[in-house]
């Protein structure tokens, strides 16, 4: 295995126990910045490798002989933090007496407290339980050496910055420290500003690693969206299809009615209790599901290698949580599809994702077969209309004597021709809507 910086050892075993046979784009930047101790704030995409640009300079620089706490790790929900505590369990194969000790709500928190007689070498939890066991006594970060925030900004949205502010300034000695995030909005820049040394910014952009996703519209017109769910399941073959509610309420409606028309789905969200939302995760992790109903907590961070497909039932408020959700498929190289269901009340939405880069097709299911549909981003081909033609023979009409009054004239006639082109688009408009109503009142006599 050929590596771009002397490792040590342990650290080498850490990194072959993962499997990995290179360093992704992100980790090789911040190896290169915490071998000095310098602070360091990373900006990347999902899914390149981010948990292990922090776990890899832990390895090197932890000391299993130690009785104090020397890392703190933050992460913004349960889910997460469980998942990087699973990351950091292979440690323990290269350093048998690291202690390391999750921390996150929906724990009891005695028992923790009791787990914690002997301090953890390293913790990892969610910013609320980290402040209040450190406010309790049960944790002490005077030894800190390294604090890492994973997933900044979406520790600002949900409001935990503050929690972090309180266990971060009582800290005796000024840990190194790293902070990943997928943006860098002015509030964390002010954060950044009150607490990190100097820190080096690092923005990667790591192409080969970048999400490999067909984005795909699927007009729900006037059906709900958990009907268009099913509909469409029989149109595509996935590994795992992560299907995307925006509350929890919608999560628990869509999973009643697939398990009702007797589709095998796994809910997940966060009104569910601790133990229900980690078995959720394990048997996500597992495989034994393969469709998934979820609210956005899972969609930040998560990390389940298979997911085929995602449904994204209508747009989320926070519109850039959209690509996060689009981000959980096409990872490692492999090809993804995210069908986005909408309305008409999500045109505007859809035509600024579309101006940021992301290119749609639309598309319908209909009788067993997938078929083209009106993509609401395509510009119309520009076309000489009959009502444009009879407008140009107006304004241009050739040997016409110069009457007074001529210019008025013409707008007038101009006017009238569209006029009667308007009436004619909203007589077809009407026709149209009788037609489709007429198809309802026989679909739901059909029912």
């Amino acid at each position: 295995m050929r590596m771009d910086r002397k490792l040590l050892d342990t650290t080498t075993q850490f990194i072959e126990l993962n499997g990995f046979t290179e360093l992704t784009a992100v980790q090789k930047e911040v190896l290169k910045y915490t071998s000095s101790h310098k602070d360091v704030i990373a900006l990347s995409k999902t899914g390149t490798g981010k948990t292990h640009a922090y776990l890899i300079p832990i390895m090197e620089m932890i000391n299993p002989q130690s009785d104090k706490t020397q890392v703190v790790i933050s992460l913004p929900t349960r889910e997460l933090a469980y998942q990087v505590n699973q990351n950091c369990q292979l440690m323990k194969e290269v350093f048998p007496d690291l202690r390391i000790q999750m921390l996150s709500g929906g724990t009891d928190k005695k028992k923790t407290i009791s787990k914690m007689e002997k301090a953890p070498h390293i913790v990892i939890g969610t910013p609320g339980r980290i402040k209040d066991l450190f406010v309790s006594n049960a944790l002490r970060v005077d030894f800190v050496q390294m604090f890492v925030i994973d997933e900044a900004d979406m520790t600002l949205e949900y409001g935990f910055l503050e929690d972090i502010d309180i266990v971060f300034s009582h800290m005796v000695k000024n840990p190194e420290v790293l902070c990943f995030s997928a943006t860098f909005p002015e509030e964390l820049q002010a954060f950044v500003r009150k607490y990190l040394n100097n820190p080096k910014i690092i923005r990667v952009e790591d192409k080969k690693r970048d999400p490999r996703i067909n984005h795909v519209l699927i007009n729900c017109k006037h059906k709900e969206y958990k009907e268009v769910v099913y509909d469409i399941l029989p149109g595509f073959k996935p590994y795992v299809c992560l299907i995307f509610a925006n509350s929890k309420n919608e999560a628990d409606e869509t999973y009643e009615y697939l398990c009702e028309k007797g589709v095998k789905a796994l809910l997940l969200h966060g009104g569910l209790d601790s133990r229900t939302r980690q078995k959720a995760i394990k048997d996500l992790q597992a495989k034994k599901y393969t469709y998934v109903i979820a609210s956005d907590v899972a969609s930040r961070g998560i990390d389940i290698d298979g997911i085929s497909h995602v449904i994204s039932m209508g747009l989320p408020k926070q519109l850039h949580f959209y690509m996060h959700r689009a981000g959980r498929t096409g990872r490692n190289e492999k090809d993804g599809t995210c069908y986005l269901l909408y309305k008409e009340t999500d045109l505007d939405a859809i035509r600024d994702l579309n101006k940021k880069g992301i290119n749609f097709t639309a598309r319908e299911y209909k009788k067993g077969q997938w078929k083209e549909a009106n993509n609401p981003t395509k510009k119309k081909e520009i076309k000489v209309n009959i009502e444009e033609k009879e407008i140009v023979k107006t304004l241009y009409r050739k040997k016409e004597k110069v009457k007074p009054n001529y210019k008025k004239k013409k707008n007038r006639e101009v006017e009238k021709i569209k006029r009667k082109k308007r009436r004619e688009f909203i007589q077809t408009k009407i026709r149209e809507e009788r037609k489709e109503r007429y198809k309802q009142k026989q679909r739901d006599k059909g029912n």
